[in-house]
């Protein structure tokens, strides 16, 4: 594996080592590390061991710089302050490990795979059967399938699961109708045309609730079908297995508009850990994980109290015998930790069922599914929000359908593209599939740029805009460094570790040195917004160096032109990786 440490990670070792020769008696000390505006990186950990050795902060910043190793790595140390070291970095040592990235066989850049990885499972893009995807199922498919693809590229085993709705009284009532009225489920067209699919099943599903709600002897007779379905009857989990099917259609469908790939064999819904809970609910009172309260077995926190002070209870199966989603979450637990054998479960759900997965974690731990060695996270997210700060809904006051809003987003982006496609010569094939790509990426990129757990706006006017911190703005950053390098001729990157670098060309290099590190904090934190901004970051680095070096110049010498497009191609090259680990595309002309 060709890892590449970073320069940060070499020169943060090389005043490790020096701190502890030059200073013995301070045992191991951390040089403290970080990016300065008065150098490229300054050491503040002299000072904290000053005070604990009781000397003289310069004088023992003086011995650590003289312990330190020559070599080609640092160019300047400075002791400033009252012990402060600024360190410059070599031009050289820049070039010498960008170089080192770019020449990486495997192509990651010089991105280490982390050989202690373990098995994640991730809980993330979880429809219901029967009913349309809304913009409230947005982030929980977006952060999840970047998180599956940053976790994957670090190393980790991952195990995709999506939870979907497809068990529960509403079923009942659904197959019922379907036996009375045989053909129902049937419509028109290709069978593979998922609103098609759905738009049948919203049909269904809005005559069945009307007869529900108007015959009393139709509701006893669908929830009597509810029992059947529990009890495993053959001709109901048939018809049931209709609706699940019809809604997969639709389910991919909506995936695919998103980029996004959904694998049948990672749908396990409600329905796969039926079969467990009945067990489940018995190793809970066996071991009195849960009690018995007025019927139901509940499980009960010190911690949460209702408005009356009194505790309020996980329930795990009513009092009618039925069982809360609690039963089958606990169950899902059982089932990832003990036979698919994670270390790690990672559920991207909303925060505001915070509480719950609190109570399902702490219920599991407990019980001894949860301990040192395995834990649960919840990789919670706030609210999509309109443009007014409110809940984002239609102009009727209905809920977005998520394909509405992701066609209106690629609609937007398409006439982005078509404005600019002439001066670059695109087919109208490639105008509709940049459309697409920009308009997706759009949506995808405002989600994840943000804090998880924070609410965002949904603003398309801004989330297409070539200005500020958008997916378009990264996306033309990549299409022109290709354009460049399109328009090198017979000039080929290449680095010159022997040239000195002028102010952006170091500092667009320092930055890409730090695309390693930035997904070992992004993987271990479960932030992709930190990745979002890093490469934000790249492509202002990016913009400052093409204002300030010109790459094609006639006036550069040969080894300039080179070296500035061995520059410019290892940021393309940086761009689209990273903005693939956040599923978006790059198209190579804008």
């Amino acid at each position: 594996m060709a890892s590449v440490p970073s320069l940060a990670s070499t020169l943060q070792q090389q005043l490790a080592d020096a701190l502890t020769a030059a200073l013995p008696d301070a045992g191991t000390a951390d040089p403290l590390l970080r990016r300065s505006d008065r150098a490229d990186f300054q050491a503040n950990g002299i000072l904290a061991l000053a005070k604990k050795l009781k000397g003289n902060p310069r004088e023992l910043a003086g011995q650590v710089t003289a312990a330190l190793p020559a070599g080609e790595l640092i160019q300047d140390i400075e002791v400033s302050g009252p012990g402060f070291l600024n360190i410059t970095l070599a031009d050289k040592a820049i070039v010498e490990t960008l170089a080192a990235r770019a020449a990486d066989p495997e192509g990651r850049l010089g991105v280490p795979v982390d050989a202690a990885a373990g098995t994640t499972v991730i809980d993330y893009a979880q429809p219901n059967v029967a009913k349309e995807m809304h913009v409230g199922h947005l982030r929980s498919a977006v952060i999840g399938d970047a998180m599956v693809r940053i976790l994957e590229f670090t190393g980790e085993s991952v195990v995709r699961r999506h939870h979907i709705g497809d068990w529960g009284t509403q079923f009942g009532m659904l197959i019922q109708y379907l036996i009375e009225h045989p053909g129902a489920l049937t419509h028109e067209g290709d069978a593979a045309d998922g609103e098609a699919a759905m738009s049948t099943l919203n049909r269904v599903y809005k005559a069945s609730r009307a007869l529900f709600d108007s015959d009393e002897d139709f509701k006893a007779r669908s929830r009597d079908r509810v029992v059947a379905l529990q009890a495993g009857d053959p001709e109901t989990l048939e018809l049931w297995q209709g609706f699940v099917d019809e809604s997969k259609i639709y389910f991919h469908s909506v995936f695919d508009k998103l980029d996004m790939e959904i694998r049948d064999a990672d749908i396990v819904g409600e329905s796969g850990y039926n079969d467990m809970l009945e067990e489940t609910c018995r190793i809970l009172e066996e071991t009195g994980v849960a009690v018995r309260s007025e019927g139901a077995l509940c499980v009960f926190f010190d911690d949460v109290l209702g408005p009356d002070g009194n505790k309020v209870p996980l329930i795990v199966k009513k009092t009618n015998g039925g069982y809360g989603y609690a039963a089958t979450d606990l169950s899902a637990i059982r089932n990832r930790v003990q036979e698919l054998k994670a270390d790690t479960l990672l559920y991207v759900v909303d925060a505001r069922q915070s509480l719950h997965f609190r109570m399902v974690f702490e219920t599991a731990r407990r019980a001894g599914w949860l301990n040192e060695d395995v834990q649960a996270v919840q990789l919670a997210f706030g609210t999509v929000l309109g443009k007014d700060g409110k809940p984002f809904k239609t102009r009727e006051g209905e809920t977005v359908r998520l394909e509405d809003l992701l066609d209106e987003a690629v609609e937007r982006a398409t006439a982005v593209v078509r404005e600019k496609a002439e001066k670059v010569g695109l087919s109208e094939d490639e105008i509709v599939e940049n459309g697409r790509y920009v308009g997706v990426g759009a949506v995808k990129y405002a989600d994840l740029s943000t804090s998880a757990v924070r609410d965002y706006k949904f603003d398309l006017d801004q989330m297409v805009s070539l200005h500020g911190d958008t997916s378009v703005y990264l996306q033309y950053a990549y299409a022109r460094i290709r354009s460049i390098l399109r328009k090198a001729g017979d000039a080929v990157p290449a680095a010159h570790p022997e040239l000195a670098l002028a102010p952006a060309e170091r500092a667009l290099g320092l930055h890409l040195d730090q695309f390693g590190e930035v997904l070992s904090e992004v993987a271990s934190g479960y932030e992709p917004h930190k990745l979002a901004a890093y490469l934000y970051q790249l492509a202002s680095h990016l913009t400052t160096f093409y204002d300030q070096c010109q790459v094609l110049s006639p006036d550069n010498a040969p080894e300039v032109v080179e070296n500035r497009l061995f520059l410019v191609e290892l940021t393309a090259r940086t761009l689209h990786q990273g903005m693939a680990l956040l599923g978006i595309r790059t198209p190579e002309r804008l």
